[in-house]
């Protein structure tokens, strides 16, 4: 392998700075071509920074996303692609209403996987990271997302399949995010407890199921985390400096959970877990 690739897929942009961006950082810094691709534009999101919340940048927001999201890769060093999609929003009430005509959700599968088939065709990546079945949470297109991936890993190595799409292109390993698995979120809490400070990700603790086992493969990256806050907070209209996201000060988080965590859902290659290297058997 004289050149390696990672393509991370994600739903929304910002996800790509609150999912992995330290890990994308590090490898970036090491010389991976890295590509993030982004399925839709967010634009059914909210402005969820109450400093920037005002009926203008809400008209705007689209667009407001798009320049958030160029800086957010500036900061990341990776390469970016849209895929296309429009937003399918958060379904809320119950029961809940249908999705909106026409949007990420709404493709059936085998369609909304074109473009990614034809971008793992195009880039060649020997890495995919995805949301695993839930989603990371079930947001319509974050499943959609997974389904997409899992879809795309199968058919852009079949040369009978999509053979508008260009040449076929089998990728080795499929990744899962872990983000804020249940082992992590008890550190925080123990931390939180140590500084004497209220958890805001307590609600989370209290809904999430133990994904522990789960985790095949850790990403020390804690020197990369700078780098993620700076990424996240290029998201100005999604994320507030003073806001949760930044409760819980750099330096504890560095010491007290300096990885980013996967689950190797698919290989085709010989590794053995647990990892430390999306690239274990491929280097």
């Amino acid at each position: 392998m004289t050149q390696l690739r990672l393509l991370s897929v994600h739903a929304h942009p910002d996800d790509e700075a609150s999912k992995g961006a330290a890990t994308i950082a590090k490898y970036v810094a090491e010389g991976v071509e890295v590509m993030i691709a982004t399925c839709t534009g967010g634009e059914r999101g909210d402005v969820l920074n109450p400093k920037l919340k005002n009926p203008e940048n809400e008209k705007q927001l689209a667009e407001i996303r798009k320049k958030e999201m160029a800086e957010s890769i500036k900061v990341l060093g990776a390469k970016h692609t849209w895929l296309g999609f429009e937003d399918s929003g958060w379904p809320d009430g119950e029961p809940k209403p249908p999705l909106p005509k026409g949007c990420f959700a709404d493709i059936p599968v085998e369609e909304a996987a074109k473009p990614l088939i034809k971008l793992i065709r195009e880039f060649k990546p020997q890495v995919l990271i995805t949301y695993d079945e839930n989603g990371g949470y079930p947001h319509p297109d974050h499943i959609r997302c997974h389904e997409i991936t899992m879809f795309a890993y199968e058919n852009a190595g079949r040369v009978n399949k999509y053979s508008d799409l260009g040449f076929a292109w089998q990728p080795y390993k499929l990744y899962y995010q872990m983000s804020f698995n249940s082992n992590q979120m008890k550190a925080i809490d123990n931390a939180f407890k140590e500084l004497g400070k209220t958890n805001p990700y307590a609600e989370w603790m209290d809904e999430s199921n133990d994904d522990s086992h789960r985790i095949t493969t850790q990403i020390n990256c804690a020197e990369y985390f700078d780098k993620r806050d700076q990424a996240l907070l290029a998201h100005a209209t999604q994320v507030d400096p003073d806001g949760d996201w930044f409760a819980l000060p750099t330096d504890v988080a560095k010491r007290i959970w300096p990885t980013e965590d996967y689950q190797l859902a698919i290989t085709r290659v010989a590794t053995k877990t647990p990892e430390t290297d999306l690239f274990a058997g491929l280097r």
